[in-house]
């Protein structure tokens, strides 16, 4: 694998060779200078070079690989027919992140003669099935959806000239590596390839040898890098205390000033309705978005908290790739994530675009070695702060000595012993004793 040589001459997207139409529209869009990885990946994409791409989450790979996808798809040999066959297919792991992505095409294509379509779960598949029919150029699609429309016989992947695996390392985190190579094998064996990713991994690696052909390699920052453009910061508490204290900091408690807007991310998706729902408790309007949620929802709740219509969005992993809010000023991980590498894609939230943004952990002390993987993996420590004023709300009082908060065991019921057997009188039925308990509860050693 060669590596796309650095363009420090390049000033503007004219001087990368794109069409009229496309700076038309990125123009209308307020982007005049090409990031770093557009201004690698742009030129050999645009060659017919299979691309192995990663940078920073947040610096624009989506436009890096859009732009000279349209571009190569305006051919002379272009299918005027209503009937078109799709040419040029987008994998995506997530539906928030198809969605986006789709989004970005039409907006830079805008001034083509190029349609573009998304298919993904938890709608309704038969206004998909219409669109595909009414003639597709670009799919942006997630797995499984995609593997419904083939096993309908709705979907034909016989022409595509382009494959994009976005957020690949995201893909194989969640278990859709089986999906990639069902789809792979239903591919023309000519076409070309682009695998783009947050970051690489021994297992990006592997995979990119068995699809790409003597790829360009852009890598424009290390391996699992964090934004640079994002301050990081701790906050240590006892893990009871963590919802007082993130209601304390989002007021603007501890010398901060009031947080207008946060990304929240927890754990589990429990985990999420339930900060969510405390958060309304407290005055704070916040909305969940996981899994479990209907795609109705979790498409209300992002353009809600886009609006401002709500001030925190709690999320869980799933949101940590695919999110693309502009000016989001600040991430918290009210709980740290199992997998280091997840820490960097949650925080890569904001800090894009090149503003700044804040992203603070509030981390129990169970939490520390989670803490401790993130910091290795990024190869520095993370600030710890204090929020002063903060007051920790009281615990439940301990009962019978026991610990606070911990209800003590209820004692096991007592049994009548025969010697408190009630006096019996000639004519009255007797009532048997009750039986002495089995010898193994029996008191053992010596005599009483």
């Amino acid at each position: 694998m060669s590596s796309a040589a650095a363009s420090p001459n390049v000033v503007s997207f004219a001087s990368l060779g794109l069409r009229a139409e496309l700076l038309r529209a990125l123009t209308g869009e307020g982007y005049e200078t090409p990031t770093p990885v557009q201004a690698q990946a742009i030129p050999p994409i645009l060659q017919g070079r299979d691309v192995l791409a990663g940078a920073q989450t947040g610096t624009g790979k989506t436009a890096a690989f859009t732009l000279p996808l349209l571009q190569r798809l305006l051919s002379p040999t272009q299918s005027a027919s209503p009937r078109r066959p799709v040419r040029a297919l987008v994998l995506t792991p997530t539906r928030e992140l198809a969605a986006q992505v789709e989004e970005s095409v039409r907006v830079y294509g805008q001034y083509l003669p190029l349609r573009t379509a998304v298919i993904f779960g938890g709608v309704g598949i038969n206004p998909q099935i219409e669109a595909l029919r009414s003639g597709v150029d670009i799919l942006v699609a997630t797995p499984g959806r995609l593997l419904d429309h083939l096993g309908q016989g709705t979907l034909d992947l016989s022409h595509i000239e382009i494959f994009v695996l976005d957020e690949a390392d995201r893909m194989l985190d969640m278990g859709f590596i089986r999906d990639i190579r069902r789809v792979l094998a239903l591919l023309p064996a000519r076409r070309q390839n682009l695998l783009f990713s947050a970051t690489f991994t021994d297992e990006i690696r592997t995979l990119a040898d068995g699809l790409l052909h003597t790829p360009i390699g852009v890598d424009v920052a290390r391996r699992n890098a964090e934004s640079e453009l994002v301050r990081q910061s701790v906050y240590l508490a006892e893990k009871e205390d963590k919802r007082a204290l993130l209601a304390y900091l989002l007021a603007g408690g501890g010398g901060g000033e009031k947080i207008a807007q946060a990304l929240v991310f927890t754990r589990t998706k429990y985990g999420a309705d339930k900060l969510a729902k405390n958060l309304g408790k407290d005055g704070v309007s916040a909305a969940p978005i996981h899994g479990d949620r209907s795609q109705p929802q979790r498409t209300r709740a992002l353009a809600d908290f886009k609006a401002g219509a709500v001030r925190v969005l709690v999320a869980t992993d799933i949101a940590a790739r695919g999110l693309d809010i502009d000016q989001l000023p600040h991430v918290i991980n009210f709980e740290l994530p199992a997998v280091p590498e997840d820490y960097v894609h949650r925080i890569g939230r904001t800090g894009r675009a090149g503003s700044v943004g804040d992203a603070f952990s509030l981390v129990s002390p169970e939490e520390l070695p989670n803490l401790a993987a993130i910091e290795k993996l990024q190869g520095k420590k993370i600030t710890r702060c204090e929020a002063s004023g903060f007051v920790p709300p009281p615990r439940p009082p301990a009962e019978n000595g026991g610990l606070a908060g911990v209800t003590p065991a209820k004692p096991a019921p007592r049994r009548p012993s025969p010697a408190s057997a009630p006096n019996t009188t000639p004519g009255t039925r007797l009532t048997r004793p009750a039986s002495p308990p089995p010898a193994r509860f029996r008191p053992r050693g010596g005599r009483a």
